[in-house]
């Protein structure tokens, strides 16, 4: 396999970003970087990004959760960030990513994690408390979800013929389109980081095209993890956005569906497509509610 492992100069200086790399190999030698902060023996915070973004969406998010007493852990998926990144489009696959994120929890062994949230962050960490529920204890869920062929909205199918045929696939300018406060150029520099050449941005570009939305080939694994989903009891909380047009009402397709959704205090964050820029306070205040209303659960 053909791998393109991001030059460590191109992170050089990164705006709000004081966080020391860490490394896990998985098997395939694939390495996966991540951000893991925070008391070794704390309740462990699971915040999967999306597509095109990677761990820095997180920055003004993991401060506040340990300091809120969590240790937050953040990866980058394979093919986005400091992990590797596979030159070949073959090597790509929802399902596949689904596992290289399992083999990397097993390998670090992480367990009674909150699942945080958003974007392909969702659609792969559902995937991933459907088949491994006993390793999560709730999950705070924001501008995200799992379609099981659901017909493509419109501006979602913009957004994938955009990311197959544009020339240019400015991943920086586009995180910044996608948040309701401006970025400056410092931030959609770092955006831009992961990304040197044209072909290391495969998966970004390749990724719109796996979404389960009408015929596509991961709908049958989407359904057996809508099963699951459908008897997980843990605490299950949606904070979708205000000011998304790609998700906005998607909490009404978990809300009563997931059992782990009765009774919590689901809210309704400010900002745009990539909440954790626009209401990074929001986001962790959902994500000490699951974990309250874990506590509460244990206490009853």
């Amino acid at each position: 396999m053909r791998v393109y492992r991001t030059p460590d100069e191109c992170f050089a200086g990164l705006t709000d970003w004081p966080f020391a790399p860490r490394y896990t190999e998985i098997a395939g030698g694939l390495r996966v970087h991540y951000v893991d902060e925070g008391a070794a023996d704390a309740q462990p915070v699971l915040m999967l990004h999306g597509e095109p973004t990677w761990s820095y969406l997180y920055r003004h998010m993991i401060g506040p959760a340990v300091r809120a007493g969590f240790r937050a852990v953040a990866p980058d998926l394979i093919g986005f960030g400091r992990s590797d990144k596979p030159l070949d489009r073959s090597a790509y696959s929802y399902a596949q990513q689904v596992a290289w994120m399992r083999a990397w929890i097993e390998t670090l062994d992480l367990r009674n994690m909150i699942l945080v949230c958003q974007d392909w962050g969702s659609l792969i960490g559902l995937r991933l408390v459907a088949e491994m529920p006993e390793r999560f204890a709730g999950v705070a869920l924001s501008n995200g979800g799992l379609p099981e062929g659901q017909a493509a909205p419109r501006a979602f199918a913009i957004w994938r013929a955009f990311s197959r045929y544009s020339p240019l696939f400015p991943i920086g300018r586009i995180v910044k389109a996608g948040t309701k406060r401006p970025l400056s150029a410092e931030e959609i520099a770092a955006y831009d980081a992961p990304f040197p050449t044209r072909a290391s941005k495969v998966a970004a570009r390749i990724y719109p095209s796996f979404v389960p939305l009408g015929d596509n080939v991961a709908v049958p694994d989407q359904k057996r993890a809508w099963a699951a989903l459908e008897r997980f009891d843990k605490p299950f909380l949606c904070c979708f956005s205000d000011g998304d047009p790609i998700t906005r009402g998607g909490d009404a397709l978990f809300l009563g569906r997931v059992p782990g959704t009765a009774g919590m205090p689901h809210r309704t964050l400010k900002g745009g497509h990539f909440i954790q820029e626009d209401d990074p306070a929001g986001f962790v205040s959902a994500i000490e509610a699951v974990a309250a209303a874990g506590r509460g659960a244990s206490a009853g």
